[in-house]
């Protein structure tokens, strides 16, 4: 799309100071919202090219009124009876927003602070300036993530690649209201974290099972290399273990709800008494019930350990039970070690469908727990290589569903570590990635310390807000865009591009998992495939019954 041929003429100074008008006949409507433009300067006595984007549009000149009267009557025709010069009405006034001009060195755009002189050429940016200046990766090279496409240009015409240690550095937030997409786009980050040129340590906590079809990759050409094929690993329900002894005490508090101060005041006590009373503090549930009971007020000192009569004690460790004992997850001897959820090359998925919302709130915040303080243990030297919490390499993890395991206005045992890695984490190599469909509903801290954001098509007002405080790095200008954005179309800002940019995100290469059920094939497919098959078993069955009757002397027909 290059053009050595000036799309306009600079009018003047827009509203603010970063903003510029020009004026341009648009019969092509070739300058559309969002698309990139530059003027010609001097600065520091080199020749710069000033990159900006559009950010408004306005006709100068309508047809009058009249002109309009009757739908039936082309108002140009109308036009050409009275000698109105139509070609008029194709001037429009264009606002841009000024990005600058890019800095190699420095990686960013510089905005030499000079408005355009009125008068001065305005141009359609090419697609290789744009291809160079627009991501801070090429597509395919080291530390690369390619997700799609700008939108403004023919599709592939200006590729856009994401910098994978930008946000597995900052944190990842991709945020879209249900059906846009934010599930497909996940898959294609993780589908460019696998492949051959970032063999990543990735961890997705999947809350519906979306993500087994990644299991794809590990048989597909593309993602193999040398010697070189990723691994995908699944931890179903039935899979998923979590010893006891690495719940903290708010945890157990967290796991049973309702206590009463006297209950809360014994736990904390049992739990100490557990840790101090086995070795290296690997107790059992035996053991921590052991403990309430020796932690008893008014204890006696029968065989039992305990006074019978106490209500607390007995209902505290009937809680227990209930929580712990009744429970498929939580284990005596059992555990995700993490030698086998985290690799280099490795994609695990943690799958937390048909799990209780405390008990997934509960595994994600172990889980994190466990990876940061392992990743702080390794870089300070604490663990030896033998060690099964020896992690020597950064891991990256990536959760669906987020705002229900750091939820805004509430409380919930997970919320505490994940602001504690997204304030820390970077220190030690623990990246974060939130998925969301709610980003009224997610704490405003945690998102706000995202600083790579992936914004998909966003209706609610809330929402809308909510992001509009949070996230910094976005225009109002693109904020405007999120309601009226098609299926898999985003907004991508923050630390993993150089500017903010809207793009067509590209076609997955494994299948996607998160599709919507078809109701009405559905429903077809019952009446053509199933039913017949159900009327003929029935069938089979009034015939089997009926010989049976007959059989017994039982028979009772009419």
């Amino acid at each position: 799309m290059t053009s050595q041929h000036p799309i306009g003429t600079v009018k003047g100074p827009g509203e603010t100071p970063n903003d510029y008008l020009f004026i341009a006949p648009d019969p092509e409507r070739r300058v559309k919202h969002g698309e990139f433009v530059y003027y010609v300067t001097t600065v520091d006595g080199d020749e710069r090219q000033i990159l900006g984007r559009v950010t408004g549009r306005r006709p100068v000149k309508l047809f009058p009124d009249s002109f309009l009267a009757d739908p039936g009557v082309p108002p140009a025709s109308v036009a050409a009876l009275l000698g109105y010069e139509s070609d008029a009405t194709e001037l429009f006034e264009i606002t841009v927003t000024v990005l600058g001009y890019h800095s190699p060195q420095l990686g960013d755009f510089i905005n030499p602070r000079v408005p355009p002189v009125n008068g001065a050429p305005v141009y359609i940016a090419a697609d290789d300036l744009l291809g160079a200046v627009l991501s801070k990766r090429r597509r395919g090279e080291r530390g690369s993530a390619h997700i799609g496409s700008l939108l403004s240009r023919p599709e592939g015409a200006v590729p856009i690649a994401l910098d994978v240690r930008g946000f597995t550095g900052t944190h990842l937030a991709v945020i879209a209201s249900t059906g846009s997409g934010k599930s497909y786009l996940a898959g294609v980050l993780l589908e460019e974290m696998l492949a051959p040129h970032n063999r990543a340590a990735v961890l997705v906590v999947d809350p519906h099972g979306e993500y087994s079809t990644l299991q794809e990759m590990m048989n597909l050409a593309e993602f193999s290399a040398g010697n070189y094929k990723p691994r995908v690993r699944i931890f179903r329900p039935d899979q998923l273990r979590v010893r006891i002894d690495t719940l903290t005490l708010a945890d157990l508090r967290y796991l049973l709800p309702n206590l009463s101060e006297k209950m809360h005041y014994q736990l904390s006590r049992a739990f100490g008494f557990a840790q101090r009373s086995v070795k290296n503090g690997h107790y059992t549930l035996e053991q921590l019930l052991y403990a309430v009971r020796q932690t008893a007020e008014g204890k006696k000192s029968d065989e039992a350990g305990f006074d019978e009569d106490d209500p607390t004690t007995g209902a505290l460790i009937w809680r227990l039970h209930a929580a712990l004992g009744n429970s498929r997850i939580f284990h005596d001897f059992e555990n995700l070690e993490l030698d086998e959820l985290f690799k280099p090359g490795q994609c695990t998925i943690i799958q937390l469908n048909e799990i209780d919302r405390r008990e997934q709130q509960v595994i994600v915040a172990t889980l994190l727990r466990r990876v940061y303080q392992a990743r702080m243990d390794t870089a300070k030297g604490k663990l030896d290589r033998g060690d099964r919490s020896h992690l020597p390499y950064p891991v990256f993890c990536l959760l669906e569903e987020a705002h229900n395991y750091a939820p805004a206005n509430a409380d919930a045992v997970s919320s505490d570590v994940l602001k504690t890695i997204l304030s820390e984490g970077r220190k030690f190599g623990v990246g974060i990635g939130l998925i969301t469909q709610r980003p009224g509903k997610l704490d405003g801290d945690v998102l706000s310390q995202c600083m790579t954001q992936c914004i998909m098509r966003i209706t609610n007002p809330i929402d809308q807000n909510r992001i509009a405080e949070s996230v910094e790095s976005v225009g109002r200008d693109l904020l405007r865009e999120l309601p009226s954005l098609s299926k898999g179309q985003v907004v991508v800002s923050g630390a993993s591009v150089n500017t903010p940019v809207l793009l067509k995100v590209r076609k997955r290469i494994t299948q996607h998992g998160g599709q919507d059920l078809d109701a009405p094939a559905e429903w077809m497919r019952w009446f053509e495939e199933d039913r017949p098959a159900q009327e003929e078993r029935a069938a089979a069955l009034y015939v089997e019954k009926k010989i049976n009757y007959e059989d017994d002397g039982d028979v009772l027909w009419a």
